[in-house]
């Protein structure tokens, strides 16, 4: 069995807790689900099963083979079996657990990694790590999902900006790059601990720190460049582009509405962030993960533009109905939107698998 092969079963397990994640989101919604039973125990783990179950362990194993070291793959192993844990029904602590122990590995490769290359960027990684078992462990004491959301989201968006950052280094000089960056994550990391101990500054420091990451990454990122070309180079550029929008909007709703945990606006910070952001990056970055993870080739096809217009779509109509209280607009949206997920999962798959086909084989 190849190196390849023996990665699709955490891969597989990633792509079980997206499914089951997008289950329990359209549960929360008010959707009427086939297996009510299963749907109501997984409504209070939608976010887990996002953001820990799909992101980490997609995350993890990208992480673990550019590490190159065995020990690694521990992490997206253990995330994905957390997933699994909690969607068959085991105590939420002891799925919760496996997770934790998956990530407290990410941070030891993440650590390693920034001990050993020491950068702006790989201490942004390192940071962003961090913030994931952080997130679980506030999760799992509070008992109470929120507590963890706002680390989870620094989980992500430190992971996205240390990566653009790595990027960035091929541009000009810039006398605010570093400071703007640094402003931008200590007032995320700040806003997330102080949300977490459910002390007010904390909403305003988060959603500022939004603001100004969204607004780094338009100044400093590497796209502004790259959209000017043309096949999957502009196509990854303009799904980040399009990302940004919706950092700035979740950080414009959360400095103005505050983090209110459950409720309207809730709803449209987290869906903004979550989905119109970091959706947005695996859309765009999905055809060049899966070649390095699978090693199976993924040819562009501009019909890859199809999804994200409609993920963008499904996304303002379910912000707008949040905004506008019209419940139809949110539930409509939210529906929209994981069709769209699931329909972009199937095309890469599909397209992997065809290309796989077409491939040469080799003779040794």
């Amino acid at each position: 069995m190849t190196a390849a092969a023996r990665r699709l079963p955490i891969l597989g397990a990633g792509a079980v807790a997206l499914l089951a994640g997008l289950f329990a989101g359209l549960a929360r919604l008010g959707w009427e689900m086939p297996a009510p039973a299963l749907a109501a125990r997984l409504v209070d783990l939608h976010g887990p099963l996002m953001v820990c179950g799909f992101f980490g362990t997609v995350i993890g194993l990208e992480r673990a083979v550019a590490f190159a070291k065995p020990w690694a793959f521990a992490a997206p192993l253990l995330s994905g079996l957390g997933a699994i844990a909690l969607l068959v029904g085991l105590p939420v602590v002891l799925g919760g657990a496996t997770m934790l122990g998956g990530a407290l590995i990410f941070l030891a490769v993440a650590g390693i990694v920034a001990y050993r290359h020491r950068a702006l960027y790989t201490l942004t990684l390192a940071l962003g790590a961090a913030a994931w078992p952080a997130g679980l462990a506030a999760w799992l004491i509070a008992d109470r999902v929120g507590a963890g959301v706002a680390a989870w989201g620094c989980f992500l968006l430190l992971t996205i900006a240390g990566e653009r950052l790595e990027l960035s280094r091929f541009l000009p000089p810039s006398r605010w790059k570093a400071p703007g960056a640094v402003l931008a994550f200590g007032l995320l990391l700040a806003g997330s601990l102080l949300t977490a101990l459910e002390l007010p500054p904390g909403d305003m420091l988060f959603g500022i720190g939004l603001l100004a990451l969204a607004i780094w990454l338009l100044r400093h990122d590497v796209v502004r460049r790259t959209v000017r070309q043309s096949g999957l180079t502009r196509y990854m550029a303009i799904c980040l582009l399009s990302g940004y929008f919706w950092l700035a909007a979740a950080g414009a709703i959360t400095v103005a509405c505050g983090l209110p945990e459950g409720g309207p606006f809730y709803d449209a910070i987290l869906h903004s962030l979550f989905v119109g952001f970091v959706f947005a990056m695996v859309f765009g970055h999905v055809p060049v993960i899966l070649p390095a993870v699978l090693r199976l080739p993924m040819p562009f096809h501009p019909g890859l533009y199809a999804p994200l217009v409609l993920l963008h779509a499904s996304l303002l109509l379910r912000v707008a109905g949040d905004l506008g209280g019209i419940d139809a607009a949110r539930r409509w949206g939210g529906m929209l939107g994981a069709v769209v997920i699931l329909g972009f999962l199937l095309i890469t798959a599909a397209t992997v698998a065809t290309a796989a086909r077409r491939r040469p084989r080799t003779t040794s």
